[in-house]
């Protein structure tokens, strides 16, 4: 039986660099849709088990772009402290389900796809659970990321603005890298990286 690997799409942080009269950056339309739809539905169509998408500031917005999607939606109370929070929340829903690995997404990276996802997925199933998979750029290491469930209790410990990225470090465990090619590093924090990929800004 192939490991099963869940989604964790993280859409709870406050946006802080869209300046005050800026947007939810995640409520920014890209092909007609806010980003944070496009993003799950990224999510949904790929080979993931099952997708868990976590909310904070604007929930209600949030909820109401996703609200007819296959997906589960929890809510971090504690959103603004940081990207751990959520991550903690996202996990304890995800490994409920018995998932072997995590894959974290962002939900601010509009140039990833269902086949970026796949690929991650299916060098995880290969790996016989026991790596971590990370998308990269040109070698430099970027998002998504898939976590192994040897790894589910270290997520807890996990405090202010630290993501998997600190955990990947102090791992040991074999990191697999898949070039997926700028999609790994572009996210959009600013009204101006909206608009660059190709995204219209929404209204504040």
């Amino acid at each position: 039986m192939k490991p099963i690997v869940a989604i964790v799409l993280l859409a709870a942080g406050m946006a802080t660099r869209m300046a005050p009269s800026g947007g939810h950056k995640l409520l920014a339309e890209f092909n007609g849709m806010p980003l944070v739809r496009r993003s799950a539905l990224t999510a949904i169509n790929s080979h993931a088990e099952s997708v868990t998408v976590v909310v904070g500031h604007r929930q209600d917005d949030i909820r109401n772009a996703l609200s007819d999607l296959q997906l589960s939606v929890v809510a971090n109370p504690d959103y603004a402290s940081g990207i751990a929070s959520s991550l903690v929340i996202g996990f304890a829903a995800a490994a409920a389900n018995g998932a072997d690995g995590i894959l974290v997404m962002l939900a601010d990276m509009p140039a990833v796809t269902s086949c970026d996802l796949n690929r991650l997925i299916t060098a995880f199933q290969d790996s016989k659970r026991e790596s971590i998979v990370r998308a990269v750029s040109q070698g430099k290491p970027g998002n998504p990321v898939i976590l192994p469930r040897s790894l589910y209790d270290a997520v807890p410990r996990l405090r202010g603005d630290v993501g998997a990225r600190d955990l990947i470090k102090t791992s040991g465990l074999p990191v697999i890298e898949i070039e997926i090619g700028e999609a790994a590093q572009i996210d959009v924090d600013t009204p101006e990286a909206i608009i660059a990929a190709g995204g219209i800004p929404a209204e504040s």
